[in-house]
């Protein structure tokens, strides 16, 4: 019966549930008195809220991780969000190798689902991915130790280290310091550390692939190009629109010019995914918190850390969008044209997000109390960061009724997982393509 069950469980099923289960631990170790410190309790709604959001990767968080967790608790969180940022399937895949097992087919294509791979023959750079991951995780937690041993001491700096070296480079945005990056507004070396750790883990394991093997291949995918050309024009691009719009810079103004160039660099990255904040949110301009909301939808490049709709989904319709426009049959870039399928996927996925977005909104406009001096974006925010798996607020979290935290914890889990995989979970879309079609018939569009 066990063998049945496993044998007619797909593959989008398999991933949401590892995901529900590692959640599921997480919740349970979280809820023990271990991880709590003395004179707090953890409820079985907080305890499942930190663990979604550190299993994916998001940030958002109910109580203050620097005083409610304990030793314990934080490894916990820290565990969460290395196997949330790296995927479950990947660390089977390290078991296996370290075990030096064959993988079975079945483990190769929960792999390839887990990681967007395009096919079998990339799982077996996995393993190097890992290390890389590792690797860069290593150096990142010994640059930041540079500046935190002076401010922390031995055993905490290398805690400190550690801990934020991952939730950076995992985009996870957990922070021990109780205001997240805020009191190191103007220590541009810390900033520069975690933005490179950001940007490393937001490539996708497809990029990673291109970029090690390119000294022998001399070539990059049309995947990675894109990738890589829309997340630098989004970069620049924030970096332009908030140096404008926060030309009054409501940070304190001790910095220097250098500090707040630094600064600018640090909000255009974080956004996409990584949660880390300098500032309150609800300190920027409006022009400022409408255009972190726009980068919170996109979010990162598939196949990394990030939430959102991607880099590559944007950068294709953008392109399809342009063709269209000019009176171009085929979507063009980089010397390939993208297939109908990729349009239509892409479609698909902005049509879908939007509507969950859509009815996620509605019910907290239903559920949740908007302050005085504040409009329906203090609302849309907090969605589009759980969906973008970005995990900034403008102050919601800690005011969210009992259907919010669930609400929030649904799109956590959406933005992570991913919109296919969880739909087609849930509608069991996954079942042999129709023996016949019926006549093509055009309706007006625009």
């Amino acid at each position: 019966m066990q063998r049945y069950a496993h044998r007619h469980l797909s593959l989008s099923k398999t991933l949401t549930f590892g995901f529900i289960s590692i959640i599921f631990v997480g919740t349970i170790l979280l809820m023990l008195p271990i991880s709590t410190t003395g004179g707090n309790e953890t409820s079985l709604l907080t305890a499942f809220f930190t663990a979604t959001s550190a299993t994916c990767i998001t940030g958002l968080t109910l109580v203050n991780t620097a005083l409610h967790w304990t030793f314990f608790g934080k490894v916990i969180i820290m565990l969460l969000m290395e196997v949330g940022g790296l995927g479950f399937m990947t660390f089977t895949v390290l078991l296996f190798l370290f075990m030096r097992r064959k993988l079975a087919l079945t483990t190769q294509l929960l792999t390839k689902e887990s990681l967007n791979l395009n096919n079998l023959s990339q799982v077996s750079i996995v393993r190097w991915v890992i290390s890389l991951s590792l690797i860069i995780q290593l150096v990142g937690a010994a640059l930041l130790f540079v500046d935190f041993y002076p401010r922390f001491g031995l055993s905490k700096g290398i805690g400190y280290s550690i801990f934020h070296a991952i939730s950076a480079f995992c985009n996870a945005g957990f922070d021990l310091f109780g205001n997240s990056l805020i009191s190191f507004r103007n220590d541009p070396y810390v900033l520069i550390v975690i933005s490179i750790l950001i940007i490393a883990g937001s490539f996708g394991f497809l990029v990673w692939q291109d970029l090690l093997l390119y000294h022998k291949t001399k070539h990059l995918s049309l995947h990675t190009k894109l990738a890589l050309r829309t997340g630098s024009v989004l970069i620049i691009l924030a970096m332009i629109i908030f140096f404008i719009s926060e030309r009054n810079f409501h940070f304190d103004q001790s910095g220097s010019f250098f500090d707040r160039i630094v600064d600018t660099i640090f909000m255009a990255i974080t956004p996409r995914t990584a949660g880390f904040v300098t500032v309150p949110y609800n300190k920027l301009s409006m022009a400022g918190i409408l255009f972190t909301m726009a980068l919170m939808f996109i979010g990162g490049t598939p196949g990394s850390t990030a939430g959102g709709i991607k880099t590559t989904t944007v950068g294709l319709l953008v392109i399809q969008s342009w063709a269209t426009l000019r009176g171009n049959r085929d979507a063009e870039f980089g010397h390939r044209r993208f297939t109908q399928e990729n349009i239509f996927r892409a479609l698909t996925l902005v049509f879908v997000a939007l509507v969950i977005l859509g009815v996620a909104i509605i019910i907290l406009t239903f559920t949740e109390t908007v302050p005085k001096g504040s409009g329906l974006e203090y609302i849309v925010f907090e969605a589009l960061a759980a969906f973008g798996t970005t995990g900034i607020s403008l102050g919601l979290t800690a005011h969210l009724t009992v259907v919010g935290k669930l609400i929030i914890i649904a799109l956590m889990f959406i933005g992570r997982v991913g919109i296919y995989t969880v739909m087609f979970s849930i509608l069991n879309s996954e079942h042999p393509a129709k023996g016949y079609r019926y006549p093509e018939e055009s309706v007006l569009i625009g």
